[in-house]
């Protein structure tokens, strides 16, 4: 009986050129480039081409050459950077504030089932009262200074952190709490290594949703007896019809509205690395 002898020696694998390689790797990020942002880019550019060729109104909406020039301009002669600095004093004060006081009493109330009870109906009324509404209470209260301007943010940016950070601390699986006790571990260690680690996905949607927030209710503050800040230079543009202005301040708020949840996501991988192997 005879056996035929087969080459087994395994195939010897094609090397790509670097150059090929770098064109591959470049029009891969040309498409993931163009499925995330085609869709703005277009806006944009039909946006330029509509004002500049008369499809819209190039007074109500300048082309984005006029508006980026303004933009440039108001940095550059340094009008913007003092209200970019005032307006992120007073919307840092408020979170800052808003972080210190909803994380500790959120931990609190989603560990303590009867303080909850007790604080939740109190909490949820004045949640569902816009905080533009009560506006002119603090006012009357606090002046129309800083003071009352800080605090009308401070008041929106709160309830989305403490809510997010109760529910975050009560959504806990039950059996990892109850095996940490199983081991003998006590109140406080189970708190410290079981509870809070697994809240801290929450409790940043809730920072999140907060630092839009007080973009959001900076502009409102800052429209109203005002002399300083973004909201104010995009009130003040309006009622002169400086309208590229207008948007150049428009632009300027959403681009720190970006830069703050780009800040909060890049340190929410940070600290919840543990977070993406479950995924």
């Amino acid at each position: 009986m005879t056996f035929q002898s087969l080459d087994s020696s395994p195939v010897g694998s094609v090397e790509v050129p670097p150059g090929v390689a770098l064109l591959r790797r470049g029009m891969g990020a040309a498409r993931s480039g163009l499925r995330r942002y085609g869709l703005l880019a277009a806006f944009l550019a039909l946006w330029q081409i509509g004002s500049t060729q008369g499809w819209i109104n190039a007074t109500v909406f300048p082309p984005l050459d006029a508006i980026l020039s303004a933009l440039w301009e108001g940095l550059t002669g340094g009008a913007l950077l003092d209200d970019i600095a005032i307006s992120l004093q007073r919307s840092g004060l408020a979170f800052a504030a808003a972080v210190a006081v909803g994380i500790p009493l959120g931990l609190f109330m989603g560990q303590i089932r009867a303080v909850e009870q007790a604080l939740d109906p109190i909490l949820q009324f004045f949640r569902q009262t816009s905080a533009l509404a009560l506006y002119p209470v603090f006012i009357l209260l606090l002046g129309l200074g800083e003071a009352s301007k800080v605090f009308v943010i401070f008041w929106a940016t709160l309830f989305p952190i403490l809510l997010a950070t109760t529910g975050g601390v009560k959504d806990v699986d039950r059996k990892l709490i109850e095996m940490a006790a199983t081991f003998g571990a006590s109140r406080t260690t189970i708190f410290r290594r079981v509870v809070l680690p697994a809240s801290v996905p929450s409790i940043f949607v809730g920072l999140r949703l907060s630092a839009t927030t007080a973009l959001l209710l900076l502009i409102a503050a800052e429209m109203i007896g005002a002399n300083k800040g973004l909201g104010f230079q995009v009130m003040n543009a309006q009622y002169n019809f400086q309208i590229p202005q207008m948007f150049a301040a428009i632009l300027l708020l959403a681009a720190l509205g970006l830069a703050a949840n780009a800040l909060l996501v890049t340190l929410q991988r940070r600290l919840c690395r543990w977070a993406d192997l479950t995924r």
